[in-house]
């Protein structure tokens, strides 16, 4: 069931803001699946902007991770694409599907699917520049009225991917309505390059029926996988197993939580690490006792030490 290499038939969803390496160790240590990157744009790592080049660097990581680019200009692609590789990518990604209005306004992201020759010229670019594999990320079409995932995706097989991965949802619904499957179906049949089927997966269950039903080489699992870092395992073990391993404990959620934090504040430094923490905490326990109130606690710390204090007397009176 798995392609390319990869270990897995089952992908992290590069996430802006949250797919972060600390995220990724965290995923990581709760089992398989392949790991993305947040998106890096290839204008600000041309910069060497701090951020970007530190989405983009994974070499401390000791387990593969695809790393997606995002911009609208073939040559910087290229120049991009050979430093990445020198950062440690295991593969490349080129974003061609992010619905923001900030990046479709720079002519990147889903936009690119309005200008296939453009788009065209990005793949080639890229996959001339690196020995890396090459893979793009796009959507159904722009709207209702420009659907044209199909020719997309043979025109991205034709310009030298290695496989792509299509979110069956048009840039306009966003991340709104329901993703549509048969458009990923479509897809599937319309190329002989390896396909991976984006949109709704929160399940093992629902990744083995999408992919039985679309044929689809393998799942993307983004939004559901917030707040529970075991699904990608989970999905994993389901798929090439037909096993359904345990739900998490309290007590291992906490854990998990913990070393969250602490990962984070390594990465970040604890002023940064407390307050992007703060997101992954309410994901963590939303689903608990009283998590409204714990979140509006939480919500107002600014040190590591008041942090962890609390997140302990919070699972302690859940135990």
């Amino acid at each position: 069931m798995t392609f390319g290499g990869f270990a897995s038939p089952v992908f992290l969803a590069p996430m802006a803001g949250v797919t972060d390496r600390p995220f990724r160790q965290i995923l990581t240590a709760c089992g398989k699946g392949n790991m993305y990157a947040e998106m890096a744009a290839i204008n600000a790592l041309q910069r060497k902007n701090p951020k970007s080049w530190q989405i983009a660097d994974v070499r401390p990581e000791n387990y593969p991770v695809v790393v997606q680019l995002v911009g609208n200009d073939a040559g910087l692609f290229a120049e991009a694409a050979k430093l990445v590789a020198d950062l440690g990518a295991r593969s490349l990604d080129i974003n061609m599907g992010c619905p923001v209005k900030k990046i479709v306004n720079n002519e990147s992201g889903s936009a690119l699917m309005k200008d296939m020759p453009r788009a065209a010229k990005i793949i080639e670019a890229v996959v001339k520049a690196t020995p890396l594999s090459v893979s793009v990320k796009f959507r159904k079409g722009w709207d209702n009225e420009h659907i044209n995932a199909v020719p997309f995706a043979k025109m991205c097989e034709e310009s030298g991917a290695s496989y792509i991965t299509i979110h069956g949802r048009t840039r306009a619904q966003g991340y709104s309505g329901e993703a549509d499957w048969n458009i990923i179906k479509a897809v599937k049949e319309s190329v002989k390059i390896p396909v991976i089927g984006n949109g709704d997966i929160d399940s093992p269950q629902k990744a083995r029926q999408r992919m039985q039903e679309s044929g689809v080489d393998g799942v993307m699992i983004g939004r559901a996988v917030l707040g529970n870092p075991w699904l990608l395992s989970q999905t994993h073990e389901y798929l090439l197993h037909g096993t359904l391993p345990a739900e998490p404990t309290v007590g291992q959620i906490k854990e998990t939580l913990l070393k969250h934090l602490y990962l984070l504040m390594e990465y970040y430094g604890e002023k940064a690490g407390i307050a992007v923490s703060r997101k992954h905490v309410g994901w963590y326990v939303r689903s608990l006792y009283e998590a409204k109130k714990f979140r509006e606690q939480y919500t107002k710390l600014t040190d590591f030490e008041t942090a962890e204090k609390l997140i302990n007397d919070y699972f302690a009176g859940l135990e």
